[in-house]
């Protein structure tokens, strides 16, 4: 299928862009790269093909692909491994991947444990040729003769720099160049020309060999790869903590029978499942059964467990406290959140960020520049006079200082260890242009309902008529309400709640469905609903009622009005409540040096009410969905960067418009989809630490690459011109590239 399926198109060479449209997706797990040269040679041979468009990441060591129909995984693979490295697709469920990848990271800390190990060995066959070195410094000769040098660096030189020597053959084989060639040719040079010194001097080459140099080199270049590995893995922690959460078994329910434990696999949507104290929930699912709080600090970074009871929802990965529930399933695998949120973090962290396609073009012509500059270093130092053996030991500098790792790490290090810590804290960065746009946004436009407020109506106040005090009026309501499942009704008896004295025995209770409740409380009968149904059973309506009625009307309110025996005993307003942590939200971004916007489509008093309870500094109300979308444009139009805050369906067009786009998880899939950046818990205060993360994550890829250029345009040249010897050059070529991904990983300590 390969070689039919190259042939046959071989001469039709189409637009690259059909790829992604009639393409299938592929994610390739690469072991074997080393170096930015590494990952820009699989995605350069990758990309030669016309029908396959390619995205290598180092850090995460993985290719993504998207490939025409005509093209299948096998035929990426043998391209993949045609380059010199192992490919292994990502296939399967969530639960197969998942298993795929711990396989891989098995491998990849017994490779670390082995690498260690050779460390060791190579470590200890380096210190005696190494010390007469550092005894030098001091004036002290503690030479050893020339053959105990051989024999110290020669089992380093073959044992330890074999692995950078078949890296080198598989590298020139495909025609290409990267970190082992120059590791190899460096070593090589110092080891060889030390053999020769001492064949033609005999003991008089003492003093001018530099089978230490070979043997150092190899050996901090081999502990830099060992410390470089442990970070990198360090910096996908996030993602695979989430991958890790899906339980593989469920204690399915049966009416008659013992519940019974079954493969996640078998079960099915509308499934009972039993969530014992202590276990991870196995499915996203409805509680049917049961009262318990629930950890879903991985999930949303929500770091108080949080109370669910019968009805609400509960999702996969959350850890059960201290009660049993019994869940009805309604999503399964690829349908969780749980899912979902891998997703999303996946896709941030296999993103490519614009700064790093400078970094891609150096890399790919870094390691034959790199030799190039250490032949003219030789035949410069010949052609002024210098000695032979001063013109190889700095061309061997120049090779072995010379870093192509720390280039190609800086970047997609970064965006693993911002994105991650952003996702350990309920923050999903979805698209990597995020980072960019967070750096120049210059106002934050919230939509109002449930964004800055709860989106639920709460009681705001309560006007007594007649006899009764206002929280005897509220008594008798919530009383007739009892049971009740409308909003409103809610409302009522959540304030009650919080009297703390006992409510009226109500009984004879009678819906009037869209209309109001009746129901008898000692012996009186009680009406409470809309003004035209108490009206409608012959309740009449005193003038200050109803001029208190238009006035709260007009603000936005909904109001209840209640009735005893024929008498109006109360008005009751209800409106959507500010979030607790709105406030201090809007405080926050206007440290910041943020402007703060608020465009509801609610009316203007109760927009500006909510605005001005908050602090918002402009407001607008009766803004229609495309009304949002223009007033966004509006702003942009006038050169201002926007970024777009909400959660609803009639938010998505101003999310996807917007310089930046910002949901709150809680809200619909659609406004998810359009926003750049997703809030995993409905808490408008993660909007500035979202801004804070994209920020600093995009500060630190500038940083490791100024730092990985900079080492490069001064370390060179210090080489060149003999300042550094190779066993120094070997140590900070050893140490650049893990600078820069310990530079990344300090993301991790980030707190939102």
């Amino acid at each position: 299928m390969v070689s039919s399926s190259f042939t046959a198109h071989a001469n039709t060479a189409p637009d690259k862009s059909l790829a992604s449209v009639a393409g299938q997706e592929f994610v390739f797990d690469i072991t074997g790269m080393h170096c930015a040269a590494c990952s820009s040679r699989v995605e350069r041979v990758l990309n030669a093909n016309p029908y396959v468009t390619a995205s290598v990441n180092l850090a995460l060591e993985r290719a993504d692909i998207t490939a025409s129909g005509e093209l299948g995984a096998d035929d990426i693979k043998a391209l993949i491994e045609k380059t010199g490295f192992g490919a292994s697709l990502r296939e399967g469920s969530l639960a197969e991947r998942r298993e795929k990848a711990e396989a891989l990271e098995a491998g990849r800390r017994d490779d670390e444990s082995k690498t260690f190990r050779l460390f060791l060995f190579s470590l200890v066959l380096t210190l005696p040729l190494v010390l007469p070195m550092v005894g030098g410094w001091f004036g002290v000769n503690l030479h050893l003769p020339p053959l105990v040098q051989l024999l110290l660096a020669l089992p380093v030189q073959v044992i330890v720099g074999w692995r950078f020597y078949v890296g080198s053959y598989k590298a020139l084989r495909s025609k290409a160049a990267n970190m082992d060639v120059l590791v190899a040719l460096g070593t090589s040079a110092a080891f060889f020309f030390s053999l020769y010194q001492w064949l033609e001097l005999g003991e008089g080459a003492i003093g001018h060999l530099y089978f230490e140099a070979s043997a150092a080199i190899l050996t901090l270049i081999l502990f830099g790869k060992w410390l470089e590995g442990r970070a990198r893995r360090g910096a996908a922690d996030a993602l695979r903590a989430l991958m890790t959460l899906r339980p593989q078994k469920a204690r399915l329910v049966r009416e008659g029978q013992a519940d019974q434990e079954v493969a996640i696999e078998s079960v099915q949507s509308g499934d009972h499942i039993r969530v014992q104290a202590g276990e991870v929930v196995p499915v996203d699912g409805l509680i049917l059964e049961g009262t318990s709080e629930f950890d879903e600090a991985l999930l949303s970074g929500e770091s108080v467990p949080v109370l669910r009871k019968q009805g609400d929802k509960v999702v996969t990965g959350a850890v059960n406290g201290l009660g049993s529930v019994v869940l009805e399933v309604t999503a399964l695998g690829e349908d969780t959140v749980l899912a979902k949120i891998i997703r999303l973090v996946d896709q941030a962290q296999t993103g490519r960020a614009k700064l790093q396609t400078l970094a891609d073009r150096v890399s790919a012509i870094f390691v034959p520049v790199v030799v190039v500059l250490a032949v003219l270093t030789c035949l410069g130092w010949l052609a002024m006079g210098g000695t032979l053996e001063e013109a190889i030991v700095a061309s061997v500098s120049v090779l072995v200082i010379a870093c192509p790792c720390a280039l190609g790490l800086a970047t997609p290090t970064a965006l693993v260890a911002g994105t991650g810590a952003a996702a350990r804290h309920g923050i999903l960065i979805r698209d990597i242009d995020a980072l960019e746009e967070a750096r120049t946004i210059e106002t934050i436009i919230f939509d109002k309902t449930g964004t800055l407020t709860k989106g639920e109506p709460g009681l705001s106040l309560v006007l007594p008529f007649g006899s009764l005090e206002k929280d005897d009026v509220l008594l008798q309501v919530a009383a007739v309400q009892k049971g009740s499942e409308h909003p409103l009704a809610k409302a009522s008896l959540a304030a009650i709640a919080e009297l703390e004295r006992p409510t009226p025995a109500a009984t004879d209770i009678n819906v009037h469905i869209g209309q109001g409740v009746e129901g008898l409380i000692d012996g009186k009968t009680v009406l409470v609903g809309k003004e035209a149904f108490l009206r409608a059973q012959g309740v009449s309506l005193p003038q200050e009622a109803s001029d208190a009625a238009a006035r709260l009307g007009s603000e936005g309110q909904t109001l209840a009005f209640a009735a005893r025996d024929g008498e109006l005993i109360g008005v009751l307003a209800f409106m959507d409540q500010a979030r607790e942590e709105s406030r201090d939200a809007i405080a926050q971004l206007k440290a910041q040096g943020l402007k703060t916007g608020l465009l509801s489509g609610d009316n203007e008093e109760t927009a500006a009410r909510i605005g001005g309870l908050l602090g918002v500094d402009f407001v607008k109300g009766n803004v229609s969905p495309h009304g949002k979308l223009s007033y966004l444009q509006s702003m942009q139009e006038e050169g201002k960067h926007v970024a777009m805050v909400g959660d609803g369906l009639n938010d998505a067009p101003a999310l996807a418009a917007a310089d930046l786009g910002l949901a709150m998880g809680s809200g619909t899939d659609v406004a998810i989809g359009a926003a750049a950046i997703t809030l995993m818990r409905p808490d408008p205060r993660l909007v500035a630490s979202a801004l804070d993360i994209a920020r600093r994550t995009h500060a630190k890829i500038w940083q490791n690459l100024f730092w990985a250029f900079i080492y490069n345009v001064i370390g060179i040249p210090l080489a060149a011109f003999g300042l550094l010897n190779p066993a120094l050059a070997g140590a900070a070529m050893a140490f650049s590239s893990v600078s820069v991904v310990s530079n990344a990983l300090l993301l991790r300590r980030w707190k939102g």
